[in-house]
């Protein structure tokens, strides 16, 4: 199985351990909130931090497998549809080495068009 369905299950049931085991040691994790929505500013790393960060921005949604920009990702969104996240995930074949987050609603408003 993909580690990115595992990630995403396991973020679904907030399984902070699994959810690190899919991760890299050294895995990064860059986020865009575009100044609109909180987000870190600086680039997240390592499996535990990164866990957490995941954990925090993708609880109570709802993470469906996408293709984004031709790379394995993740679309999280409410349970009205509105998209809250898209992540694309790359790295080895059994772990997730880094994490590109796209935040910003201006992003997401043409991501859901397209999804």
């Amino acid at each position: 199985m993909h580690p990115l369905h595992l990630l995403a299950v396991a973020c679904q049931a907030a399984d902070l351990a699994t959810v690190e085991s899919q991760l890299a040691p050294g895995v990064v994790a860059v986020c865009d909130g575009g100044g609109l929505v909180s987000a870190p500013s600086e680039p997240v790393r390592g499996a535990a931090e990164v866990a957490s960060l995941l954990l925090t921005l993708l609880a109570g949604t709802l993470l469906t497998r996408e293709t984004v920009n031709g790379l394995p990702g993740l679309a999280a969104r409410r349970a009205d549809g509105t998209p809250l996240a898209v992540l694309v995930a790359t790295g080895a074949p059994a772990e997730i080495g880094s994490l590109w987050i796209v935040l910003n609603p201006d992003k997401l408003r043409r991501w859901s068009l397209y999804s």
